[in-house]
This record gives structure tokens, sequence and C-alpha cells, in this order.
């Protein structure tokens, strides 16, 4: 967004390819995801997926495949739901009949307003210091004031929100499953707005789920040609090893090969609160901001399962499965929920002819301490990644009975492999900042020309909130009325 407003742009990715955890990976013929899987508002325009307003304001889209159905292995039994109100009341029922769709139609037609709040006010329009306001003009700015009740009530946790109008517990136990798949935190602790938001967009009439063609390294591409569109730049393999400080004010960055680049303006890091600390030095950082963001509580990591099958009479299959093994055990639980998502089921360039690709995870559950002492390589971490990775196995072949004789590439992944890829510590999915308690932070700092984005930030976690965060990043160093002139421009 600061190449789009003028300035003189450079991304400096430590891996050799753009995305982050949204990158995309080759091996053997078969396209792989490294993280994301669900997306939605990618395929129309207008929407309120502030990553679809990051792409538009860059003059990039991608082209995506709609899908109306995943498949769920819940402690309930199979199921395959379509996205949308009246798919989902056909199966509660089923599951646990009339008086629960009614229980979730009231509590739907309650949220309804709160749906329409959320989507009504678009994050692109956020600026550090002026919120809104600022920028959105009088039409906008009395649209805020109409919307204030419902918007305060947003920014706590959706927990209670949920507990205060369903008792069913089939009904809750499937809105504190999605809490988890969004934040990767149980429903007391999920941002209701975030939750707003998602309802908003799968319970409308014609919902749908889109798969952006070519996977999640086709965003990443889409953002980094936009970049280049308006005179960016990005260079690859470039590790910062330290922000340079003069003063209180970031003048610049030093690579790891040791070269010093300057900065007019000022620094954005993307790093995660921990990460970004220990590129700062010691003296000239205020100590309570740096016990702060030291203490800043981490999600859970990760097992990875990425699996090359023969694919004849896989077709059937939906694109996604999530699997639950037991709702007593909690939502969190280590190895509690796992995603399985075969994407060449819609895009077949994704894979060999004939074969598919699927990727498979354990979405922030997998603990950080099973790992710590562990080296990569040795016969101890072998062992205990056959172990633990074992599961994605037994769960999907639920599904596919012969897996064992389909597979024909397989690699597995651990806190350890997240860590190394995504640089981030403790291969965590990000800060595990609870709404119950106090938003995700702001991307200023105390250091005059330091802004940050990505997950650590507001809006948080996943990759349409760490698009818009670094469009709010980039904000910080234009004018309002240049952020104005863009939000008319995209009519929002």
């Amino acid at each position: 967004m600061a190449a789009y407003h003028g300035l003189d742009v450079l991304v400096l990715e430590a891996h050799d390819r753009p995305g982050g955890a949204a990158h995309g990976f080759e091996r053997r013929g078969f396209h792989f995801e490294s993280g994301p899987s669900l997306w939605s508002g990618l395929g129309r325009w207008p929407s309120a997926n502030p990553l679809a307003q990051v792409l538009r304001a860059v003059g990039e889209a991608v082209p995506v495949v709609s899908y109306e159905e995943w498949g769920l292995l819940l402690p309930e039994g199979q199921l395959r739901i379509g996205v949308g109100a009246e798919p989902f009341l056909e199966a509660v029922q089923q599951l646990r009949g009339a008086a629960a769709v009614e229980e979730w139609r009231t509590f739907m037609a309650w949220l309804e307003p709160y749906c329409r709040a959320a989507a009504s006010l678009p994050l692109l329009a956020m600026r550090p210091g002026l919120g809104m306001a600022g920028v959105l003009g009088a039409r906008g700015s009395a649209t805020l004031l109409r919307q204030a009740p419902r918007l305060a009530a947003l920014g706590g946790a959706f927990g209670p929100m949920a507990r205060r109008h369903l008792r069913d517990p089939f009904l809750l136990h499937w809105v504190e499953m999605l809490c988890f798949l969004i934040s990767g935190l149980p429903m007391d602790q999920t941002s209701a707005a975030a939750m707003a938001t998602l309802f908003g967009e799968w319970f409308e009439p014609n919902a749908s789920l889109d798969y952006p063609l070519g996977g999640s390294a086709a965003v990443a591409e889409a953002l980094v040609r936009g970049l280049r569109r308006h005179g960016g730049e990005l260079r690859l393999r470039a590790v910062v090893r330290r922000i340079r400080l003069e003063g209180n004010r970031a003048i610049g960055v030093e690579l790891d090969n040791g070269e010093l680049l300057d900065a007019r303006l000022g620094v954005v890091s993307n790093a995660s609160p921990w990460d970004t600390l220990n590129l700062l030095p010691e003296e000239g950082v205020p100590r309570r901001w740096r016990r702060q963001s030291a203490a800043t509580p981490a999600c859970a990591s990760f097992l990875h399962w990425h699996v090359g099958l023969r694919g004849e009479s896989l077709e059937s299959l939906p694109i996604h499965h999530v699997w639950v093994g037991d709702w007593q055990r909690g939502i969190g639980a280590e190895r509690n929920m796992l995603v399985f998502s075969m994407p060449s089921l819609l895009d077949p360039q994704l894979a060999p002819e004939g074969q598919h690709g699927l990727h498979a995870y354990s979405p922030a559950n997998e603990p950080w301490e099973l790992w710590r002492d562990l080296e990569q390589g040795t016969s101890a971490y072998e062992a205990l990644k056959a172990e633990r990775c074992g599961i994605f196995r037994e769960v999907f072949s639920q599904l596919v009975p012969d897996l064992a004789d389909r597979i024909v590439l397989e690699l597995q992944g651990t806190p350890h492999t997240h860590r190394r890829y995504l640089r981030v510590h403790q291969g965590s999915y990000g800060p595990a900042i609870g709404a119950d308690r106090s938003p995700f932070p702001g991307g200023s700092t105390p250091i005059d020309g330091l802004q940050l984005c990505g997950a650590g930030v507001f809006p948080g976690i996943g990759v349409p909130p760490v698009a818009v965060s670094g469009a709010m990043a980039a904000h910080s160093f234009v004018p309002a009325a240049k952020q104005k002139a863009l939000l008319q421009e995209l009519g929002l």
C-alpha cells in the first residue's frame, strides 16, 4: 500500500519465496501449501474480506473456484455440510432435532445486526491514532456513530454472546470449533468481531467458499505483482540481522551479509512480537514496551502432513475435512483437531495427472515443549515425528481405507519445521491474545519510524488480517487525505 501511495518501498523476505505462512512449494510435481486452506470473499466485489480490499487497491485479483460444502469427522459421526444457513440447519435437524434448529435460527437472527455492523466499516479505513473517523468522511462517520453500540459489543470475546443464546451442546461445540479454526483460541477468547464477520459471510444467501487457483501461493504472487506495479521492490533470501536505531528513531536495517540499508521514512516489521525484539538493540528500546512484548502469550504450534496420492475414485470427496476427536477434551487439546485439504480436487494443475496432493495440519494444538530440546535429524526427533504425525494416517484412513497403498510421496513437519521456514518464535501460530482481556495491539511502537504489522498486531492472525495490518502500517506514513481518496476510489 505504501508503494501505491508513491513511496519508495523495499520488501525484505528471508525465505526464497514470498508469502510467509501462505507460501507454496513443489515436490515431484505436487504443489503444496504451507498454511492456509479456507478462503472466502475473494471471488466477488464488493467484499468485506480485507484481503480482497487490499488486492483491489493494488489493482490485482486472484481467479477462484467456488465450492459449497466441506466434510466433518466429529464424535457425532461423518458429515458433509454445505456452507450457508439452510444446509447447516438441515444437518442440525438430523443430529439434534427441531428444538436445536429453532435455537440456532433465533441466535442467528439476533446476531445478524452485529454481522452487518462488522461488515459496514472497512478495516482498510483504519489509521494509527485516528481510528476510522479521520478518513471515512461525514457519511462514513455517521455510519460509525449509528453502529457504535454494536461495534462496542464486538470489541470483546464471542463466547459470552454465544452462551447467552445457545444451550444445545452440539451448537456450542460447533461455535467452539469455528472459533479455534479462526483464532487458535477457544470461543471465550476469540474476537467477537472476527466471528461476526465470518458468520456474515458464511450464512448469507448463496454463500460459498473460494479456492484461489494456484493455491495460497497465487495470493502471495498477486500481492507481489501489486507491489511491483506501483514501483516497489522485493528481495528474497534477504535475512535481516537487526533494525538499526539512531537515538529513538529507526533508520534502517542490517542484513545477515553485513549490508546496511537506510530508511528515509521508517521501517515496518512483520516479524512476531518476540522475533522483532530480537532484531532490536537492548539499549534504546523502552523497557516497559520490551517487557510487554516479551510477555506476549503464544499459541501452540503445528504438525504438518503433505502427501501425494494416487487419485482414482477420490473425486467424490469434499476438498476439506475437519476432524475432532473428543469434545470433552477441549477444542485446543493436543492432536484433538486436524484439518485436511485436497485442493487438487478443484485445481488439477496442483498435482500430476491422475494424482492428488493432500495437506493436513494440527491447528495450533501441538506443544512446543515436546520438541524444544530435540535436534532435527536425530533418531529421537525422527521417532517422535513419526509417532506424532501417525495420527494423520489413522484419521484419513476413515475416508480412504486403502490410503497406505495410494501414497506416492509423504512429508511430515513439526514445530521445528514451522519455525525454520516461517522464522517464527517456537513455531507458534501467533500471539494467544484473548479478546476477553485485551484487543490485539496496534502497529505503532515507542520508536519513531518503526511500525509493526503481521499476526502480532490488530486485527490478528490469518492472511486477510495480516494483509490489512500491512495497509495500516503503510498508512501511518502517508497523509489521511490519500487514504481517504483510496477508500473513495474503491467505493468503501
